[in-house]
């Protein structure tokens, strides 16, 4: 009778053996009091290019785990083991060739009658490709997260990404009692423009214009967006007046340096802006919309007096 169970027993166990190793899921089990491999799946050989005998002992385990994951990985294991708590992590595993493949590791932790850990067991499954999808979904969220604050026509940002901007830079220099310079420009005469030359071609003289104002604000901190039709916006963090006179000075020259020719002006045969410029301190309470309109009042003023000019006062 002894023998006829044990030969079932056996039976058993060899048909749940057959059908664990011929899964793509990776199964092994680690005796707790050792912290040594009792067993794993030949499939690992087929995943990871090492033999099964060469995993003793869990030492192999974290050996064999990217430097960026082990820490993390092997802390948050040991934790969830030792709590008794079934867990499971997401890894990149060496390969023996160098190569990383993603791994999930699924672990069951086994106690003993008294609530003492046992041992572990698990499956480790190949999510790489389950991982490259999920990476490509983010690049691609992240994508059209920048679309979505980016000028579609000049590539600079937008009036959408120029408020959550200046919200953050004139927090900034609440805090910090700091100076923070805007200035605003509109392309002079640009009605004229695109009635003489077409929208075609005014949204060419659009894309240069951004192109000459990415090029004299540079600095790290420099911020330029479209804010609407044939006007841009630039805030300048820690910045005072005559710094920030300088750059608006630059952004107008550059324009009319570029001599894109402008036979609708009643200003010049060239194309040329006129910009509003403002500089300030502010207060913890103060609002940053009365700066741009004051701003934006300040450049209609470069508008009044003649355009092609700069107006701080």
């Amino acid at each position: 009778m002894n023998a006829t169970l044990d030969a079932k027993l056996e039976l058993d166990n060899d048909t749940y053996k057959t059908l664990l190793e011929s899964t793509r899921a990776i199964p092994w089990k680690i005796d707790w009091s050792t912290m040594q491999f009792a067993y794993i799946g030949p499939q690992i050989e087929e995943l990871l290019g090492w033999e099964p005998s060469s995993w003793v002992s869990v030492q192999d385990w974290a050996d064999r785990m990217h430097p960026e994951d082990r820490d993390w990985a092997v802390n948050f294991c040991v934790a969830q083991s030792k709590a008794g708590v079934d867990h499971e992590a997401d890894y990149r595993a060496l390969k023996k060739n160098g190569d990383y493949v993603w791994i999930r590791d699924v672990v069951h932790v086994v106690r003993k009658e008294n609530g003492d850990v046992d041992s572990l067991i698990g499956f480790m499954f190949d999510i790489s490709e389950r991982k490259r999808t999920e990476e490509q979904l983010a690049a691609l969220r992240r994508e059209l997260e920048e679309l979505s604050f980016k000028d579609g026509l000049t590539g600079v940002a937008n009036r959408r990404r120029f408020d959550v901007v200046m919200e953050t830079e004139w927090d900034h220099a609440c805090r910090n009692k700091q100076s923070i310079s805007v200035l605003m420009l509109d392309i002079d005469c640009f009605k004229q423009y695109n009635d003489h030359y077409g929208h075609l071609e005014g949204d060419q003289c659009l894309k240069r214009v951004a192109k000459l104002l990415t090029v004299a604000a540079s600095r790290p901190r420099d911020f330029v967006a479209r804010f609407g039709g044939e006007e841009f916006i630039i805030v300048m963090p820690d910045t005072n007046e005559t710094e920030a006179y300088k750059i608006a000075s630059r952004c107008r020259e550059l324009i009319a340096s570029e001599h894109i020719p402008h036979n609708g002006s009643d200003v010049s045969k060239y194309l040329t802006a006129s910009i509003g410029l403002s500089t300030v301190t502010p207060n913890c309470g103060d609002v940053s919309l009365r700066f741009i309109e004051q701003t934006d009042r300040r450049m209609y003023q470069a508008k009044q007096r003649g355009r092609n000019t700069v107006v701080n006062d």
